[in-house]
């Protein structure tokens, strides 16, 4: 028998959500809020469930694509509604179980293990609400909970309280198996409420102590504005250990960072960048309103507004304004200006000049450019792939390469240039005539 197991409340419909999509599956930072909240689980036990029941399939596929070891269960929510109903049939093997909501993003693993730590019978999360208008108010006394009274249901005197449940419990599980039974669905909802815990456990004369906890860790996202919340609270909190680890970064507030990226050595980060998805960053400068996917980027500088796409890798590189790089390798090369390199794997020494792009796409299938060393690419160059450039080449400015170049060469493959005397006045005039 485990010490904890975790189970993840994520069957509701989400229905402020206003989408079709999955409330827990909408992202912040990078990741869904399912998925930041089975990452906390997971920091404090191997043995954690995950209860579905809107879009059961579509929930399921997605936990499972990135915790393959994670309990499922679909809870009867026509039988068995509410929170204590989708604790219903499942199966409990630890000394301990915590129960958590899966649109908690932003609960931090101490908080988790604090609750777990109590040696209550029952452990409820608590916290003193800046404004606890409309929140179950919890009644305590030297720590013991005596009772949780909801909103409706509080007398002047309760409603003053500012201590409100966070939603989060851990319990002795052969009490919660004892417990479980006897909760009933007796309100106008007709819900199994797991609040009513706590009052059957205190008929049973068991303890029941309140931990304080943080009122933003335990931030629920219930819509779309709470939603954009968390994810700043979020983003602040990211850029701020990775300024504190020694990236520099201009103007922060307008530069987002995917939760998943890695930043190493000395970087900067100017205004309006984005880094999306699992990019590593090493040593490098990312320019004013340039944007970063899933990429390596090592020794090298980007922008003022590039945009390099996943897939790439870019080593001792300047890649400069308006550049787009996809799927691209690249290593000690400089590409200055307006051009579009993808699919494609370009070696040292080489220069790109402005307006280069690699026409890597035939309407049905993508093809490979391969560029070899010390390659100087005129201006306006198109390489129409699968093509592949050998070392010390030269391409001619307006060329289009649809064959292989080989070392050494000058390629120059555009139309001789004919010049036809006095056109312009004839055009002209005979219009006007």
């Amino acid at each position: 028998m485990s010490e904890i197991s975790v189970v993840i409340l994520a069957a509701g419909f989400g229905t402020r959500m206003k989408s079709d999509r999955p409330k827990v599956l909408f992202e912040l930072c990078g990741k869904s809020m399912l998925s930041h909240v089975l990452e906390r689980a997971y920091e404090i036990s191997d043995d954690v469930s995950v209860i579905l029941h809107y879009q059961f399939d579509r929930v399921k596929e997605a936990v499972l694509s990135e915790y393959p070891n994670t309990k499922i269960y679909k809870q009867d929510h026509e039988n068995f509604p509410g929170t204590a109903g989708a604790l219903k049939d499942i199966k409990f093997d630890s000394q301990k179980t915590l129960i958590v909501c899966g649109d908690m993003p932003l609960i931090d693993s101490a908080d988790l293990r604090s609750l777990c730590s109590s040696d209550a019978d029952v452990a409820l999360s608590v916290f003193r609400a800046k404004d606890p208008f409309g929140y179950g108010r919890v009644i305590t006394k030297d720590g013991e909970i005596l009772k949780i009274v909801e909103q409706k249901d509080a007398s002047e005197e309760e409603k003053l309280v500012c201590d409100a449940n966070a939603g989060c419990y851990c319990f002795d599980t052969k009490v919660l198996e004892k417990i479980l039974p006897q909760i009933a669905p007796n309100n106008a909802q007709k819900e199994y409420y797991l609040t009513d815990s706590i009052k059957i456990a205190k008929d049973m004369g068991l303890k029941c102590s309140a931990v304080w906890v943080d009122e933003q860790n335990f931030m629920g996202i219930n819509d779309k504005f709470a939603l954009s919340v968390a994810e700043e609270i979020m983003q602040n909190r990211i850029k701020e250990r990775l300024m504190k680890a020694g990236v520099l970064m201009r103007l922060p507030s307008t530069i987002y960072i995917d939760c998943r990226a890695k930043f190493i050595g000395e970087c900067e980060l100017q205004e309006n960048v984005s880094i999306i998805g699992e990019c590593v960053i090493e040593n490098s400068i990312i320019k004013s309103s340039s944007v970063v996917e899933s990429s390596l980027i090592k020794n090298s500088d980007l922008g003022p507004m590039a945009h390099i796409r996943p897939k790439c890798e870019i080593v001792g590189t300047h890649i400069g304004n308006f550049v787009e790089l996809k799927n691209a390798k690249v290593n000690n090369i400089k590409a200055g200006h307006l051009s579009y390199l993808g699919d494609c794997e370009i070696s040292s020494g080489t220069n790109i000049g402005c307006g280069t792009i690699t026409c890597n796409y035939d309407g049905k299938k993508k093809y490979k450019t391969i560029i070899g060393k010390n390659v100087f690419v005129g201006s306006d160059t198109q390489f129409v792939a699968p093509v592949k450039i050998g070392n010390d080449v030269i391409i001619a400015a307006g060329s289009t390469i649809v064959s292989d170049v080989p070392n050494g060469a000058l390629a120059i493959a555009r139309s001789k240039q004919t010049n036809k005397a006095e056109f312009f006045y004839k055009f002209f005039r005979s219009n006007n005539e």
